[in-house]
């Protein structure tokens, strides 16, 4: 039998899965209230970056501390979703039996496009972002992986994206995706040096990353499988909305997430 591990990043207490596979990770921990599930700060890890890099300090404990078969991310208010949707939200999560038939065909598993209709991938970032430190990370990659650039293109001029940071990766897929995503942030790190932005904006390096997926899965044209992703809380769709609009047609850029 394959050893799946899925983390879910959290920096709160909050309801657990309760299949083995999924592993509470406790992300940003150094200097925290221990909450009692695993921590990010032990062995090779990057847990006070977390302001910044939200949760890749836990996917980077992941990659430099955790082996298994298979290794995915989610998070503690976003799942990938089981094919039988229940009422309950937490009798929807994927459970590992129905993971493992979609492992038989695919190693890499995404979840459903998010879709922007209206504008680009790298517009809607320009809109509600500051496009300074994506316009940066473009220059690293291009810097660094030149043989990237036309998958790097090809997907900022996309409308929709693999979003959230979350999969499921054979783990030789996931060493190679770690490796190069974890490069391509440092360096981005060393060339912003510090910048001053607020609380909410000060975390670009998590949302470059979500970014990144689809340039590195379309420069490689991996297969993958896509499946759907589900909430544990109800989503304020108008607040969600107004937020786009007013940063579309207004420059207003998002001061949290909605």
């Amino acid at each position: 039998m394959k050893k799946i591990k899925i983390i879910v990043a959290t920096h709160k207490k909050y309801q657990m899965p309760k299949e083995k596979m999924y592993l509470p990770l406790q992300v940003g921990a150094e200097g925290k209230e221990d909450l009692g599930y695993t921590k990010d700060n032990s062995g090779e890890n990057i847990s006070l970056k977390n302001p910044f890099f939200c949760e890749l300090t836990g996917l980077y404990w992941v990659y430099k501390n955790l082996e298994a078969d298979y290794i995915g991310l989610v998070h503690y208010r976003r799942y990938f979703r089981a094919k039988k949707k229940a009422k309950n939200p937490f009798q929807s999560i994927l459970k590992q039996k129905e993971l493992e038939k979609y492992l038989q065909d695919y190693d890499i598993i995404v979840p459903k496009k998010r879709k922007y209709y209206i504008e680009t991938i790298y517009n809607h970032y320009k809109h509600t972002m500051h496009i300074e430190t994506l316009d940066e990370a473009i220059a690293v990659i291009n810097d660094l992986y030149p043989e990237y650039k036309m998958a790097l293109d090809k997907v900022m001029k996309k409308r929709s994206m693999h979003a959230f940071n979350m999969f499921i990766m054979k783990k030789e897929y996931f060493d190679e995706y770690c490796k190069w995503l974890f490069d391509i942030l440092f360096n981005l790190e060393k060339r912003m040096g510090k910048v001053k932005y607020d609380s909410f904006h000060a975390r670009f390096y998590g949302r470059i990353s979500e970014r990144l997926l689809d340039v590195w899965l379309t420069y490689h044209k991996y297969e993958y499988k896509e499946l759907p992703f589900i909430y544990m809380e109800k989503i304020n769709w108008s607040k969600k909305i107004g937020g786009f609009l007013k940063a579309k047609f207004l420059g207003k850029k998002y001061d949290q997430s909605f």
